[in-house]
């Protein structure tokens, strides 16, 4: 009825009935113990949306848009199974409901089922355990990672459900269902409460699976009379319930998902044989991180990260982690703070600047402002992407003396288009064709010798992330490098300006990029520019 994948072993992760809890980070710890033990592992993630991928989703809603090699525009829990298994993933790796269903219908259009009467049930779910099988295969892993996105009990998931069923059904030994479920505290006597979990593991049932592990969320430690409540309630056994506190840092949950025996567990549950783990990669990690004492403040100046009274730090997570790799591996604590780019306040607490990605005119000018700031005061400065952009135009007005320079995507009538949109990108424009249309994914640079970016990178020729439409107007390269402005990496061809920057005898670090470094950065491997920027920073308050 379906294919299967021989000596695959599937690791389905999914959540209970609140939203939020680090399922996705869960997912990426599970992989990172399985792959310490040995095995090759890839993961998957499903998110039961009708778009079709990631990309026209607005950030504060879902959180950051994150970016593969390949230009797809997916959930930003990739980025935690890049970071956690140090793998690049591709589009194969990842799927929402309208991309299986646009899948399913297009192989109906072209007679790919022969005719036959397509039905919800079986060709959705079966589509979806072809797309994870494919993935497996593309990453020739004999262990895969699905996380499916939402919460047990809503209903775009029941499809998902039955995908796992199905498997479950024909594959038994192969394959582990991971329950994720949150445990909120009663009032003062801080009683951990079980009852939303045995409600998720009843909806569970009700579509025909029960969960082979429990991980328990909260904010402190499961005692053992909750492990045995969930256990005798749930239909598992105590060993069966993984807690899952809160932690200092997101890489020492392998290591506490360990210590509770999870590893053993995947195992036992897979039929597979006991391998020697090794974690000393993240233990080393862990260690650090609870050591630092010395801090180095960043202020990220955006506007992805308010949503009424809290902040939504899920908007620009890569770039948090990103910070967090660097300062880690220079021994820093990292002291990141978000400012409002409406309401800037005293920037001169910071030892470093970041504006990160974005698009449209809301906030500009608290932005420019601050770029200036870091400019004139040789604070380190760091812009990504629109970044990039708005330190291009702050230097054409400031500096270059362009009057009225600017982004034709903020002000289209500008007498100085120093940013304007890329040639091939205006036909999508006119006709309202924004999903998955912009330059995206790994593209070539080449860096400029005796510059901050050659010196980071340490080699010549780079590839990194990138998602945009509007790019540096050649028109006005000549201009800007006169009055002082390094174009320190371009592309291949010559024609696009992939790195700008000031020269290191005028500010300590005054960079810009036009691709997304923070989306190849990993807690092992520091990206080269995060961590030259930290370094940087270090340095600026000595």
């Amino acid at each position: 009825m379906y294919g299967v994948t021989k000596n695959l072993k599937y690791i389905f992760v999914v959540g209970g009935v609140m939203s939020g809890v680090g399922k996705g980070v869960a997912a990426a710890a599970i992989g990172k113990i399985l792959q310490a033990r040995g095995l090759n592992v890839t993961a998957v993630k499903i998110d039961p949306y009708v778009n079709v991928d990631a990309g026209t989703m607005n950030p504060t809603e879902h959180g950051e848009v994150f970016v593969l090699d390949d230009g797809m525009e997916c959930d930003q829990d990739m980025g935690n199974y890049e970071r956690f298994l140090g793998v690049n993933l591709t589009g194969r790796n990842y799927m929402t409901t309208g991309s299986v269903y646009l899948s399913v219908i297009n192989r109906e259009r072209s007679l790919g089922y022969g005719g036959k009467c397509v039905e919800v049930v079986p060709h959705i779910p079966l589509e979806v355990i072809d797309r994870i099988n494919k993935a497996a295969t593309k990453d020739k892993a004999n262990a895969v990672i699905v996380e499916i996105g939402g919460t047990v009990g809503e209903y775009q998931n029941i499809l998902f459900l039955e995908a796992i069923r199905m498997l479950k059904t024909k594959k038994p030994q192969d394959v582990v269902l991971v329950l994720v479920s949150y445990l909120p505290i009663r009032g003062k006597d801080n009683e951990l409460k079980t009852k939303p979990t045995q409600y998720a593991v009843r909806t569970l049932n009700s579509a025909g699976l029960q969960p082979d592990i429990v991980i328990a969320r909260a904010e402190v430690p499961l005692d053992k009379k909750r492990k045995q409540k969930i256990a005798y309630n749930c239909g598992l056994e105590e060993k069966d319930i993984i807690s899952a506190p809160d932690v200092t840092s997101i890489y020492d949950i392998p290591i506490t998902f360990e210590k509770e025996k999870i590893g053993d567990q995947l195992f036992n549950k897979l039929n597979l044989r006991p391998k020697k783990k090794d974690l000393h990669d993240f233990k080393n990690l862990a260690r650090t991180v609870r050591s630092l004492k010395e801090p180095v403040s960043i202020g990220i100046v955006g506007k992805y990260f308010g949503t009424g009274d809290f902040i939504l730090a899920d908007s620009y997570i890569s770039v948090l982690e990103a910070i967090k790799h660097a300062a880690y591996a220079l021994k820093r604590k990292p002291v990141i703070e978000w400012v409002d780019s409406e309401e800037l306040g005293n920037l001169d607490r910071y030892d470093g600047i970041i504006i990160p990605g974005g698009f449209g005119s809301r906030g500009i000018e608290g932005k420019l402002t601050a770029i200036n700031f870091a400019r004139r005061k040789k604070i380190p400065f760091f812009g990504l992407c629109y970044g990039m952009q708005l330190a291009i135009v702050e230097f054409s007005r400031s500096v270059a003396r362009l009057k009225g320079a600017d982004s034709t995507e903020i002000d289209a009538k500008t007498p100085h288009p120093v940013i304007d949109i890329l040639p091939e990108q205006k036909k999508n424009l006119s006709e309202s064709n924004y999903g998955a249309t912009m330059r995206l994914g790994a593209w070539p640079a080449v860096l400029k010798d005796k510059t901050i970016a050659r010196t980071a990178y340490g080699k010549e020729i780079i590839s990194e992330r990138h998602r945009h439409r509007y790019e540096v107007n050649p028109e006005y390269i000549q201009i800007l490098e006169a009055k002082g402005l390094i174009f320190s990496g371009i592309s291949p061809n010559r024609r696009l300006m992939e790195i700008m920057e000031l020269p290191k005898k005028e500010h300590p670090f005054f960079v810009g990029t036009q691709f997304h470094p923070e989306f190849k950065s990993w807690p092992l491997s520091p990206h080269p520019l995060f961590k030259a920027f930290i370094k940087a920073s270090i340095s600026s308050r000595k």
